[in-house]
């Protein structure tokens, strides 16, 4: 009895799931995956995918870097997580965004935006992954449901 049908995870490392999955089965890893921030691919997707784990990704937008409306001179609020992050910072702010460039060309090709492009990507790289977008206006909502419909190939990929 009880209500508590499935379980998840967020933000843990591989010998965590490990261990959470011998005691009950894990449904669910929620954790930050993007064309950016690649790290799970390692060792935290593949144990997912032995255990037949889903994942909730989300970050897709690298917290709006590769959303295409980003650029160097913009100036966090404070109380903003990212003018802590790393990726924000005055040297890597602006290497990053040469690489949004990089993916505006390809978007470019594609027919969509770089926020499209990058959702699908996620969405992309496999039936176990979900990628959580955090649109917080209509428009960017409107934007954003198009990736569902950008095809990447495998050498996209």
């Amino acid at each position: 009895a009880g209500y508590v049908r499935h379980i998840g995870l967020s933000e843990v490392d591989a010998a965590t799931i490990r261990r959470a999955h011998a005691v009950h089965p894990v449904a669910d890893l929620q954790i930050e995956y993007s064309l950016i921030s690649r790290a799970v691919e390692a060792e935290v997707l593949p144990t997912l995918r032995e255990l037949g784990i889903g994942l909730t990704a989300y970050g897709v937008l690298s917290r709006g870097l590769i959303s295409g409306h980003w650029s160097a001179d913009r100036a966090s609020e404070p109380g903003d997580m990212r003018t802590v992050s790393p990726r924000f910072a005055a040297g890597n702010v602006e290497h990053n965004l040469a690489l949004v460039e990089a993916l505006r060309a390809i978007a470019s090709e594609k027919g969509c935006t770089v926020a499209q492009l990058a959702i699908a990507w996620v969405a992309a790289q496999g039936p176990d992954i979900v990628p959580l977008v955090g649109a917080r206006t209509r428009e960017r909502l409107a934007e954003a449901l198009p990736a569902l419909d950008v095809r990447l190939t495998a050498e996209d990929l």
